[in-house]
């Protein structure tokens, strides 16, 4: 019998960059670095990794018959608040398993208000919130200041900046004005948390879902504004710099995470961000369940070296959860060699969804 075969969905930030797109709105898109070496990884774990592409080719591929035994999905999508639910959604019509979340997962997170209500709704700590569809929800706001504003559905800081987090009630109209015109989607409004930050790796999926590592976010002086966003994550050199959180506070933010991670019915593998409040206690940010991978890159492999964790036992720890729900597919290998990766040359923290 030959190697099961893999498809492996995702976008690249440079087919995007091609069509015009803006380095901001292709942000959380990969690159060809990272697909091969997850390719490589799968291969030297007993599969056979087929390229697909973005959910259009996939589409195509599958009205042409094409059939993979199963899917790694790293596709991002680019339309509409559920954009990142569409691979999972269009696998499950055909019932071809796939790694990762499933599509109300994937749909759920990307919506950060619709997250936050789930988590708070199971009595996890995150800041109180609300979502401002229009300028007429902000006659109804009536959080204490100071806020934190972005957008509700995008990753890699798109739209946090220097202006994000407000003071009074004229600051607040003009930036959620200007984020409801640029990203045509609602706005998150929340209690500002002005404590440290802290991004926790996970592996696995419900109740045998682990914590990887916690890294805590350590701003330079270039620091732009109140919140990780996209000008300190895309030019990050003289900005920000991270560190294995202590093991207090990586016991207090992995807890809050794993925590999260189960609620939000999170899969085999991803990020969980934490801030602190005032009284240093943890609170949920967001939850990235299609994390970056990049080697040299990504926060999540980042936490992997950390705690010693090689990028093909990632994948692998990866896959092993994924093959709990699919056994029979799991490959006859050898013991695989270790890859030849670029080694990492810096420990400094990278684009969370960009590029990754």
């Amino acid at each position: 019998m030959g190697k099961p075969r893999i498809g492996v969905t995702y976008d690249l930030r440079s087919d995007y960059l091609a069509l015009g797109y803006s380095d901001e709105e292709v942000a959380e898109y990969d690159s060809e670095v990272t697909i091969d070496a997850i390719c490589s990884a799968l291969r030297a774990l007993g599969w056979q990794p087929v390229k697909i592409g973005g959910v259009r080719k996939l589409a195509d591929a599958l009205a042409c018959g094409e059939r993979w035994d199963a899917v790694f999905n790293f596709c991002e999508g680019m339309h509409g608040l559920s954009r990142e639910a569409q691979v999972p959604a269009l696998l499950d019509v055909y019932q071809i398993p796939y790694v990762f979340s499933d599509a109300l997962t994937m749909a759920m997170t990307l919506h950060k208000g619709m997250a936050k209500r789930v988590v708070r709704d199971a009595g996890i700590a995150t800041a109180d919130f609300t979502v401002v569809e229009c300028l007429e929800d902000m006659k109804k706001i009536s959080l204490a200041y100071p806020l934190f504003l972005k957008p509700v559905a995008e990753g890699s800081g798109k739209g946090v900046g220097s202006n994000s987090k407000v003071t009074n009630a004229a600051s607040l109209k003009r930036v959620a004005e200007e984020l409801l015109e640029k990203f045509r989607q609602p706005v998150l409004v929340e209690t500002f948390l002005p404590g440290r930050e802290f991004t926790v790796g996970i592996t696995g999926s419900g109740e045998d879902a682990e914590v990887l590592g916690v890294t805590e976010i350590m701003p330079k002086a270039n620091w732009v504004g109140d919140g990780y966003g996209f000008e300190n994550k895309e030019y990050w050199e003289d900005k920000v710099s991270n560190r294995l959180a202590p093991t207090a506070d990586a016991k207090a933010a992995g807890e809050v995470a794993l925590a999260a991670w189960r609620v939000l019915r999170c899969r085999d593998g991803g990020r969980i961000d934490i801030r602190y409040d005032a009284n240093g206690k943890p609170h949920f940010i967001e939850v990235n369940p299609l994390a970056g991978m990049r080697p040299d890159y990504s926060d999540l492999c980042f936490i992997a070296n950390y705690k010693g964790v090689s990028y093909l036992q990632l994948i692998g720890r990866i896959m092993d959860s994924f093959l709990k729900r699919h056994p029979a597919l799991k490959p006859a290998v050898a013991k695989p060699r270790p890859l030849k990766l670029r080694p990492t040359k810096t420990r400094q923290v990278k684009p969370r969804r960009a590029a990754a």
